[in-house]
């Protein structure tokens, strides 16, 4: 063969031999990009390629049950959504941010504020008995004149009450003036003084009875204080006697505010603190008063304290009977402070939804302190700095109650298996493990129709996992006097299970919307 046959023979055999070479490359590829494509995941296909990985699928309205595969939700009208590894080691709740702006959720960060323990109470206005005065006379006689005839008359230091005339005076007078005139002993005239002082007998009138040489034995009372007259003991042309109170004097340059203080407020009073006060009727007229005292015992029906304030009143604006409203200063702190609207109310917790750095949303239990109005004092579970939800916080405790992450729901059973709809369902898959059994809670919204001692009435919507119809219907409280705050017309979310023949409410949250 020549030496061009041969040329022609050798590459016609590399030709063979390439193409049978492409030919079990391309083989190979299908087989890898086919058979195995269609073994393998979409999780670890998603892991091949280095984006997030799949866990598993799942109905958010049903999250005990898991696919393998995406597709339409076999229990409700909606596509299954993914969960990823990174999510499910988290421990809170996410919400997208489209959702959290459809559903208004807002948050609040919890700071520290400089609150005054100050508070507002209602005090009537009283007699500061401290300044009462009593007029009497010391000895026996007739009230000639009456010159103030009726109680509550106002009077001035000084200002003229009544004329007495005392008969037994005149023998002690006559006896000194006899004394002076016969020029006895000075000696004797002392003594003759000495029985008058005794007597009572006003020195006005004994110098008036030396130096005219006429006994006067009608003397005239007068006011030892301004006020009022709180007690008008006689009459006039009556007879009066040693000891007997003709008239009582309440003053009025201070008067006693006395208010029902609760017992978490009154801890708070001190002896000596500052109180400024202002007139219910009239805010404009406005009055500075102290702390006097706490009187020792307590309403058993309010369970309030009476407190006792001192108040100027110098104007004499202020009489007994007047109501004042009192601002009762206290000391500043440094406190950590929350919304109210922020905390919700279980009746024997308080839980405050937290947003996490990762933007999940986590429950929290925390122990309030003082009631600050619009603010809560938080004494613990919450830091400063911390965000937490402060409207909608019943949706996220609602899909936190789903994944059972305020630990109201009962721990997870034991597999079981697959029942028939999930077997049937597209996406499904026996490989996983089968949807664990339907929780002991259920919740649902509705409104509240009518509201009884031991029930609650509310027509609510349709409940899938219970296969119920939207209906109006009764459900049993724990207790007689839980969910007191809920009236007839409010819209709630609420949590009922199952006991006995019956459904018992868990929880029962008032929606924003509710009146």
């Amino acid at each position: 063969m020549s030496r061009v046959q041969l040329s022609v023979v050798a590459l016609a055999a590399a030709f063979v031999i390439g193409g049978g070479a492409f030919y079990l490359g391309r083989s190979s590829a299908v087989a890898s990009h086919g058979v195995g494509a269609q073994a393998q995941t979409p999780a670890a296909a998603a892991s091949a390629s280095g984006e997030r990985k799949v866990l598993y699928w799942q109905d958010p309205m049903n999250p005990s049950a898991r696919f393998d595969k995406p597709g339409k939700s076999p229990f409700m009208d909606m596509q299954l959504q993914p969960v990823y590894a990174d999510e499910a080691s988290d421990t809170g709740v996410k919400v997208s941010s489209q959702v959290q702006q459809n559903l208004g959720i807002r948050t609040a960060v919890v700071k520290r504020a400089d609150v005054s323990t100050s508070f507002d109470a209602v005090g009537a206005v009283q007699f500061d008995e401290r300044l009462n005065v009593a007029v009497q006379t010391r000895t026996a006689g007739y009230l000639e004149r009456l010159a103030v005839r009726a109680p509550m008359e106002r009077v001035a230091k000084g200002q003229a009450l009544g004329t007495v005339f005392a008969p037994e005076w005149l023998g002690p007078l006559n006896e000194l003036i006899a004394l002076k005139r016969s020029g006895a002993s000075a000696e004797l005239v002392a003594a003759a003084r000495e029985r008058t002082r005794a007597m009572s007998i006003p020195p006005d009138l004994v110098r008036q009875a030396e130096d005219g040489g006429t006994p006067n034995a009608r003397y005239t009372l007068v006011a030892p204080a301004g006020g009022v007259i709180a007690e008008l003991g006689v009459r006039e042309g009556v007879a009066v006697s040693p000891g007997m109170t003709l008239f009582r004097i309440a003053g009025l340059e201070k008067v006693w505010a006395v208010a029902e203080v609760p017992e978490a407020q009154a801890v708070q009073l001190k002896r000596g603190q500052k109180v400024s006060a202002a007139l219910q009727a009239d805010p404009s007229q406005t009055f500075t008063g102290t702390m006097q005292e706490i009187l020792p015992q307590v309403n058993a029906t309010t369970r309030t304290l009476q407190a006792r304030f001192e108040v100027d009143n110098r104007g004499g604006k202020l009489v007994p009977g007047m109501l004042l409203r009192l601002q009762v200063a206290g000391p500043t702190a440094s406190r950590l402070v929350v919304p109210s609207e922020a905390i919700i109310r279980t009746g024997t917790r308080a839980v405050a939804i937290v947003r996490k750095d990762n933007g999940a949303f986590e429950p929290r239990e925390v122990k309030l302190g003082a009631d600050l109005g619009d603010q809560l004092e938080v004494v613990q579970g919450l830091a400063e700095g911390d965000q937490v939800v402060a409207s909608g916080q019943f949706l996220v405790d609602s899909e936190a109650r789903l994944r059972s992450v305020l630990g109201s729901l009962a721990a997870a059973e034991p597999a079981a298996k697959p029942t028939a709809t999930q077997a049937s369902a597209p996406g499904t898959s026996s490989a996983l493990p089968a949807a664990a059994p339907a929780a002991a809670s259920y919740m649902a919204q509705g409104k509240v129709e009518s509201v009884e001692a031991d029930s609650l009435t509310i027509s609510h919507g349709a409940i899938a996992e219970l296969k119920w119809p939207a209906m109006t219907m009764g459900f049993n409280k724990p207790s007689p006097k839980a969910f007191s705050e809920v009236k007839p017309g409010d819209a709630v979310h609420f949590e009922f299970k199952k006991k006995g023949d019956d459904y018992e409410l868990v929880s029962v949250h008032r929606l924003g919307g509710a009146k």
